[in-house]
């Protein structure tokens, strides 16, 4: 494949957009539950959101806070303030009010744009905060609008298209605040330039995404891996969007599998799991998939090897980052290795690196991953710490360890805090929990680290049962031992109704570690 051009130096990456889809302005770029909407009509209304935000007194570089459930209105509403210069700083539809009011602190927030059924939890955040919101743009609202707040509806409508802001391919365009699946979210930074790379290396470079495709995310906008699934990737090459609203349960992800036909499917793993144990499955007769995504966590073997036997198409599994914009490291069509994260995509690097910061040059041998490419981050917003401690040069650190085997492919072994050791030795907790759900009664499972007796740390494993199953510990001890090292199996078990997650998806592990303590 040849090497992607990079972007001129003055680029806006949403007249990039508008540009390479002008020869199509009557297909279909967008479906919601509301309708659709053609490329043409989206490149309008772009264009006057853009000039509404001008009109309301946004300057350059300013920032607005985006909470909206995914919809065409997401769409207009980012690439509309792209266009402008203006940064929408997009956020989990899913936290609390208090959630809120420190994004618009740490933000400086001078608009929000927000779904009419999220209105009520933003104005209890702007009633927290002395903040400095001036105006609020809502999307389809439910109620009457108090003053200083617009139908988005009427927005577009009222205001005129206007000319994209000469920005540049390496200035500020939005924000992203990573997941929290290690804690406190940190406002991360990200170029204009930043989102093209993503489409050209993975959108293109490895699922060879086309203008005749329809692509469905479960994964939503507001989140790194989402964006790029649903909005960066298909519109860059004329494809068309299937947007829900609501929560990616199996039965909702189903109705768009089947009603739409769309050909690629981005999901993470723990929705792959839920889906498959779930018995309104489609048949493989009833969808059309050519090809499915997996990233947000590693993909255990054996739920890849069932999705695929089902349906007949293969999960391409990666792993991305907040900090990275979307995936660097996965397997590619054609060149599969389930159970493993597959490769460098073409155009980044990867390292593994020990303790001291020296390369990992043996297989096999756990080390910490660091990527260089060119959709790096620029920083975390006022955290020169963190930031300097992330970005390394043209290094990035990812928090998670990997091995990499004779033959290239790269392991996950767990993140950087969850790792354990065990009699002196390095336990992953993912390669525990990747063989606890290979048990057909076993949904999911979480493990960390616990102290026994003697103050030695040994393994813990809180699991999830599918419906009507049921476990003994002695049984899922038996069961570990038959597959891994005696010293990786499970001390001590715990069987919960559910695991906490981030709203992607992500099993926070610190949370399970937090409640051990309290204990």
């Amino acid at each position: 494949m040849r090497p992607a051009a990079p972007p001129p130096t003055e680029f806006n990456f949403a007249q990039h957009l508008i540009a390479s889809n002008a020869g199509r302005p009557d297909k279909t770029a967008l479906v919601d539950d509301a309708g659709s909407l053609q490329y043409g009509s989206l490149a309008d209304q772009i264009r006057r959101f853009a000039g509404g935000l001008q009109a309301m007194g946004l300057k350059r570089e300013e920032r607005v806070l985006l909470l909206m459930h995914d919809c065409s209105d997401w769409v207009v509403a980012f690439l509309g303030a792209l266009y402008a210069g203006v940064v929408p700083v997009a956020v989990n539809t899913l936290l609390t009010a208090e959630d809120y009011a420190f994004m618009l602190r740490n933000s400086r927030a001078q608009a929000a744009l927000v779904s009419g059924a999220l209105l009520p939890t933003l104005q209890s955040a702007l009633d927290l905060v002395k903040t400095e919101v001036r105006q609020v743009v809502v999307s389809r609202p439910t109620g009457a609008l108090a003053q200083g707040q617009f139908n988005m509806a009427d927005f577009v409508a009222q205001n005129n298209p206007v000319l994209p802001a000469l920005t540049l391919a390496d200035e500020p365009a939005f924000w992203l605040y990573s997941s929290g699946s290690t804690g406190q979210p940190k406002g991360t930074v990200h170029s204009q330039g930043n989102l093209y790379w993503t489409a050209a290396l993975y959108g293109q470079g490895v699922l060879n995404l086309q203008e005749s495709d329809t692509v469905f995310s479960a994964a939503k906008l507001f989140f790194a891996y989402g964006l790029g699934n649903a909005l960066t990737f298909p519109l860059s090459v004329g494809a068309t969007v299937v947007l829900m609203a609501e929560r990616p349960t199996p039965q909702a992800t189903f109705k768009r599998l089947v009603d739409h036909q769309p050909t690629v499917f981005y999901g993470a793993p723990t929705g792959y799991g839920g889906m498959l144990a779930n018995p309104e499955l489609p048949a493989k007769s009833q969808v059309a998939l050519r090809l499915c995504s997996s990233a947000g966590e590693a993909l255990p073997r054996d739920i890849a090897e069932r999705w695929s036997a089902h349906f007949g198409c293969d999960i391409i599994d990666g792993i991305g980052s907040t900090e990275m914009l979307h995936v660097f490291l996965s397997n590619r069509p054609g060149d599969v290795r389930y159970g493993t994260t597959g490769k460098a995509v073409p155009g980044y690097e990867v390292q593994l690196r020990n303790e001291d910061g020296s390369v990992v040059t043996g297989a096999n041998e756990i080390g910490d991953l660091y990527i260089q490419g060119p959709s790096s981050a620029l920083m975390y917003w006022n955290n020169r710490e963190k930031s300097r401690d992330t970005f390394q040069g043209v290094w990035t650190k990812s928090g998670d360890k990997y091995t990499r085997d004779p033959d290239g492919y790269y392991t996950y072994a767990g993140r950087n805090d969850d790792m354990l050791k065990v009699s002196g030795i390095y336990v992953s907790p993912f390669e525990v929990e990747s063989t606890l759900v290979q048990h057909p009664a076993v949904l999911e499972a979480a493990v960390i680290g616990k102290e026994d007796t003697d103050g030695l740390t040994k393994t813990k494993a809180f699991i999830v049962l599918k419906a009507g199953q049921s476990l003994t510990q002695d049984e899922v001890k038996a069961f570990v031992k038959e597959r891994l090292a005696p010293y990786k199996y499970p001390r001590f078990i715990e069987f919960v109704a559910e695991l906490p997650k981030t709203a992607t998806g992500k099993i926070q592990r610190f949370r399970l570690r937090d409640l051990e303590k309290a204990q």
